[in-house]
């Protein structure tokens, strides 16, 4: 399958309707290869519909998607879906696999490791590379239940890349860290900006703590139509992210980083 075209992802006039409800309205934005992309947004806002397009696991009501070049509707999903990694720390690990099993599921799809499915050389070896990569070398023999959670949130990252991704879509991936393993995790996700230079991220999150420095560009979205998209430094700013929380929010950049306060001051 040719994955070359310089859009990793288009939706034009996309809406979106489940149960009568129109929870997406005519939303449109292009994301370009080796760009990295957070999407803000309230509960509700859309960002895990758009996220189901991204993934090619969610077809629009009307409108156009193009994932890795393909149109949705005019491609086979399952060719599709191994070019693109998805890391989910609500991902389903059976608690006595080890660090590396679970990573080699990332070649197979699969949630354990197929009965009559042997890994070859190279994909131990691939798997053994990236675990040294994010630093879990001394625990790649673990069960995944004697693992931290910084730890998993690495090995989930690891699983995904192992099939060699054109995308990956990091769903709230610090969802449960300490601010230790979060700052952790957001350091491993940098690094692939160096390890994995071609590669395309979108980045779904409620915090701008949260974003990782490589962040590129932002999209924000609120009821489901985007209330602006583009450059990262043009589109993070007090008035955009108020608008899109409905509530006054001072942003702040500083060191790579982002931070957000109330900007109402009480009594």
């Amino acid at each position: 399958m040719d994955i070359s075209s310089p859009a990793v992802l288009s939706l034009e006039d996309v809406t979106f309707r489940r149960n009568g409800k129109e929870i997406l309205h005519e939303v449109s934005f292009e994301i370009g290869r080796g760009e990295h992309w957070v999407m803000l947004g309230a509960n509700g806002a859309g960002k895990s519909t758009i996220l189901g397009f991204c993934g090619a696991m969610v077809h629009p009501t009307t409108g156009t998607v193009k994932v890795l070049g393909h149109q949705l509707g005019k491609v086979e999903l399952q060719a599709l879906r191994p070019h693109i990694g998805h890391v989910d720390p609500r991902h389903r690990v059976r608690p006595m696999m080890t660090t590396t099993e679970v990573v080699l599921t990332g070649i197979t799809g699969t949630v354990l490791l197929p009965m009559r499915w042997t890994p070859s050389q190279a994909d131990l070896a691939r798997a053994a590379d990236l675990i040294g990569q994010l630093g879990l070398s001394r625990i790649a023999g673990d069960r995944w239940q004697t693992l931290s959670q910084g730890e998993r949130g690495r090995a989930l990252i690891a699983r995904a890349l192992i099939a060699e991704p054109a995308l990956m879509l990091f769903d709230e991936p610090t969802t449960g860290l300490d601010v230790a393993a979060r700052e952790q995790l957001l350091e491993t996700i940098d690094l692939l900006a160096e390890t994995h230079p071609g590669l395309t991220s979108v980045l779904v999150t409620h915090h701008l703590e949260e974003l990782p420095t490589t962040t590129t560009h932002a999209l924000l979205l609120a009821d489901g139509r985007v209330v602006t998209a583009g450059p990262a430094d043009e589109v993070l700013t007090s008035s955009n992210v108020s608008r899109t929380f409905d509530y006054p929010i001072e942003v702040e950049f500083r060191d790579g980083r982002w931070t957000a306060r109330t900007s109402r001051r009480g009594s």
